[in-house]
């Protein structure tokens, strides 16, 4: 086995970023050009949407998708530098010198683990920041929630219309106990069509329970009217514990770096916390899933055959070998999110799996 020299590395890594580079241009352009057309028909209905409008939409989810489509980006880039090096007979000539299948991967896998470590430490928080955005927005065009809730370190906060009053609802802290939520340091002002302040209502503690806040100690002030205290209060709300859960950041909305700071808060304020450290320790495989693709790639596409049949075909297997890949890891991830599988277990068994699936082959091919 020769020493495969510099130069030839950074070639071999070069027709990777090459290819790299031009299918992840294409994918994203497909991208946003249908989630233009799904944001199209889902606002069929509405006059006042812009088709720009739209488009910036689809803009602002690209990285977000990009990021899961990453590793079939990965593996197609891999078989689309494998194919040129075949068709041009370098890989011919290269594997004849005596460079070995990991000498030739070598650069490849090392890029690939690059932008593995890259996606998680810059891309996805600007993405996790551009989806937050984009799901706000699309909210607005698309739901026109008359309901706003929002849970974080600054507390509690509810916005409630109707009938041309508001309600904005702030606790100070927050947690779960059974069947209700529990509430520090309550702030309730409501305000009249014309946004003037129809009353302000001041409590030491309440709960959220079935279609009512139940405060506790409380300062009624009402304009023109003597401040009034009550040792318990009811206010009727529509928000329900069901929905205050469902209204935690979703995971996606989270950088990599803010995730185990949320986490931490959400088990201390007695929420569960499963979607959001399965969705970080996903995150924590993205290098070892793409180098696994790499190996895939290569395991139908580090070859020297030249007839184009044969090419379709191993491009074909290898593009179902990653959809199977890519449902199983959808698979075990709804069993984590179930709590069916332990976390760990359903966040690394696809990237684990695939990366020993391509090295037994390989092995097999090389030194079987």
């Amino acid at each position: 086995m020769n020493r495969i020299t510099p130069s030839l590395s950074l070639y071999l890594g070069g027709q990777f970023l090459v290819a790299f580079g031009g299918v992840l241009g294409v994918i994203a352009g497909l991208i946003v050009l249908f989630d233009t057309i799904e944001l199209l028909r889902r606002t069929v209905r509405s006059d006042n949407v812009e088709l720009g409008t739209l488009v910036g939409l689809a803009l602002l989810k690209m990285p977000h998708t990009i990021e899961d489509v990453l590793p079939f980006v990965v593996m197609i880039a891999v078989m689309l530098a494998l194919f040129r090096l075949s068709r041009n007979h370098e890989l011919v000539v290269i594997r004849s010198a005596g460079v070995s299948v990991w000498q030739v991967l070598t650069p490849a896998l090392i890029l690939a683990a690059v932008i593995g470590v890259l996606s998680l430490a810059v891309v996805n928080p600007l993405a996790a920041g551009l989806f937050s955005v984009y799901e706000r927005l699309k909210d607005g065009l698309i739901r026109n929630d008359a309901a706003a809730l929002d849970i974080g370190e600054t507390g509690f906060w509810l916005r409630e219309t109707g009938g041309g009053s508001a309600a904005i609802v702030h606790a100070v802290t927050v947690s779960q106990t059974e069947g209700a939520l529990a509430l520090g340091g309550v702030t309730i002002i409501e305000t009249d069509a014309k946004d003037n302040l129809v009353r302000r209502i001041e409590a030491k503690d309440g709960q959220l329970l079935d279609g009512f806040f139940r405060l506790r100690d409380t300062l009624t002030l009402e304009p023109g009217q003597p401040a009034k205290r009550e040792p318990e209060l009811f206010q009727p709300t529509t928000i329900t514990l069901t929905q205050v859960q469902d209204s935690f950041a979703s995971p996606e909305t989270l950088s990599f770096w803010d995730l185990p700071e949320f986490i931490a808060f959400s088990q201390a304020s007695g929420f569960s916390a499963l979607p959001h450290r399965l969705h970080w320790a996903s995150l924590m495989t993205m290098p070892v899933m793409l180098c696994a693709m790499v190996m895939i790639a290569a395991s139908f596409f580090l070859t020297a055959q030249a007839r184009l049949a044969a090419w379709t075909l191993r491009a074909a297997a290898g593009v179902a070998t990653g959809f199977l890949l890519f449902f199983f890891s959808r698979f075990t991830y709804a069993l984590g999110l179930s709590a069916t599988l332990p976390v760990a277990l359903a966040a690394w068994a696809p990237a684990v799996i695939a990366l020993l699936l391509g090295l037994a082959y390989l092995f097999h091919r090389e030194d079987g």
